[in-house]
């Protein structure tokens, strides 16, 4: 499967979003955009990086940057992810794994001594011109989004 890279357009895709609707980069054409990648609503770590890109969505727009999380779960699942939270940012369904194939992050984990396939927590900056400026794959949530902020800011 081919990985999403720094320095390619970012792939034209739109998916069903909580709170209805539709979003894809289109949407946001001539401004920036993080596209962060998770596992799964509402646990341990993917509940702190979302609480996260919430509490400093003001700084990510004051930067001229839009924040969209994407996972495989229902837009349902994400509704109650985001109640619950009181999260600020669109949560993407992707069920069928379409987009997540095309970022290449769908990807063979291993837990406890068994693979199953998973999301790759993976971030993907794109410039207002549609390309991805910066890559964070395997990421580690502390610090972060406080790490992505700063790469929005120097994008200029």
């Amino acid at each position: 499967m081919p990985k999403i890279e720094a320095g390619q357009p970012v792939p034209d895709f739109t998916l069903p979003r909580d709170g209805g609707g539709m979003l894809g980069p289109r949407d946001f054409a001539g401004r920036k955009l993080v596209i962060y990648f998770y596992p799964k609503d509402d646990t341990p770590g993917c509940t702190t990086e979302a609480l996260e890109f919430t509490a400093r969505r003001a700084d990510f727009e004051a930067a001229g940057a839009a924040v969209v999380g994407i996972s495989k779960d229902s837009v349902k699942s994400h509704e109650k992810f985001c109640r619950k939270h009181e999260l600020g940012i669109p949560l993407l369904s992707d069920e069928t794994g379409e987009v997540v194939g095309q970022f290449g992050v769908w990807v063979e984990k291993s837990r406890y001594g068994r693979t199953y396939m998973g999301i790759d927590r993976s971030t993907f900056l794109v410039d207002a011109q549609g390309i991805v400026s910066r890559v964070w794959r395997k990421v580690s949530v502390p610090g972060h989004v406080e790490e992505v902020l700063g790469a929005v800011r120097q994008l200029g």
